[in-house]
């Protein structure tokens, strides 16, 4: 699965160059540039991290480790609370105690659940208009009620048997389940707290990019800060992917835009709507923008999808296939099983519960 994914990225890259050095006549040579232009805005957002991963795993290690353990449940999951690119998958394998179960919270957990928490939802909030936020909450608890659809069936297609998934999940349910009733109950003290988190968040990848470049520049090493160097790797190896990625996006934007947008008149979304999914199937800040001009069953619905469905085609997998390419057929599953599940949900939902 990997090799052949492998494969439809690299013909990508030849399209997106060939037509680069035509002088961008396709688009695809825009997109083949974007991919490389992105490795500055991967290495900010993702670079400091990896740098800080030994510390935090000491953290979380000592903190949440131990009860974990007494439960049964490997210590990874606690780095779900991260997004894939942002630290999930480097801090998961450091704190794993089987790497198979590493790799499913780094990889799968992280790219749902950490992505909703710690970007989606603070950048929304930002990113949407005042009006469309209640369309926008309520499609955000749509997507992480069925939400653990999809991480069965990436754990499945991963290897792992039902129990066991269940089993190792539960905190994680717990934690949706909170959030859920706090996003009901209390929207703006969470909100007020994401977007904290969020800052908080922003200054600790910063502090980590500082203490990495002081230690190269100076030729210090310690214990707890990963080269900068080393990080840049797994960054790069990133930004590779996208040059083939980003353009086989674009095709299948291309490709799909048709019948999708005839799915979508008979399932009721407005065009509006349907291009805010093929996009955010991508990148998740260009739908969120596209919002304002959809009605309020398409918001829901666009909301529910991009709790999974958020750059599936995009950054994770191109994050995956760098990273962990024996995780991308399970990304894939999960993602794309999980974000379905939330738009035919959101679209069973009855009118006057979404009004």
């Amino acid at each position: 699965m990997n090799r052949i994914i492998m494969a439809v990225f690299a013909a990508g890259a030849i399209l997106g160059g060939i037509d680069y050095i035509c002088q961008n006549r396709l688009g695809y040579g825009e997109k083949f540039e974007e991919g490389f232009l992105l490795l500055g805005q991967t290495a900010l957002s993702m670079a400091g991290i990896i740098c800080l991963t030994p510390a935090l795993s000491r953290l979380l290690g000592a903190l949440l480790s131990p009860a974990l353990r007494l439960a049964g449940i490997d210590p990874s999951i606690a780095a779900a609370l991260f997004p894939i690119d942002m630290g999930g998958y480097p801090l998961a394998m450091q704190l794993a105690d089987d790497p198979a179960w590493g790799r499913y919270s780094g990889i799968i957990l992280a790219a749902v659940f950490g992505c909703t928490l710690l970007f989606t939802l603070p950048v929304g909030m930002r990113v949407i208009c005042e009006k469309d936020s209640g369309c926008f909450l309520l499609g955000i608890i749509v997507g992480m009620t069925v939400m653990p659809v999809g991480f069965l069936a990436g754990g499945l297609l991963g290897g792992f048997s039902l129990p066991s998934l269940f089993f190792q999940l539960l905190p994680l349910f717990a934690c949706a389940l909170l959030l859920i009733v706090g996003l009901r109950m209390l929207p703006e003290r969470m909100l007020r707290f994401f977007r904290f988190f969020a800052d908080f968040l922003r200054a600790l990848i910063t502090f980590g990019l500082i203490c990495g470049a002081v230690c190269h520049m100076l030729g210090l090493q310690a214990g707890w800060l990963t080269p900068l160097a080393q990080a840049m790797e797994t960054v790069s190896s990133i930004c590779i992917v996208m040059l083939g990625s980003l353009p086989v996006s674009l095709l299948l934007q291309r490709i799909l835009r048709r019948p999708l947008h005839a799915l979508g008149r008979r399932i009721g979304l407005d065009d509006t709507a349907v291009t805010a999914i093929l996009i955010g199937t991508v990148s998740i800040i260009p739908a969120l923008t596209l919002l304002r001009d959809t009605d309020r069953r398409g918001k829901v619905a666009v909301c529910a999808y991009l709790v999974s469905g958020a750059s599936l085609m995009g950054a994770h997998l191109a994050f995956t296939a760098g990273a962990a390419p024996e995780m991308t057929g399970a990304l894939i599953a999960a993602k794309l099983t999980g974000a379905l599940a939330a738009l035919i949900a959101a679209l069973c939902m009855p009118l006057k519960q979404i009004s």
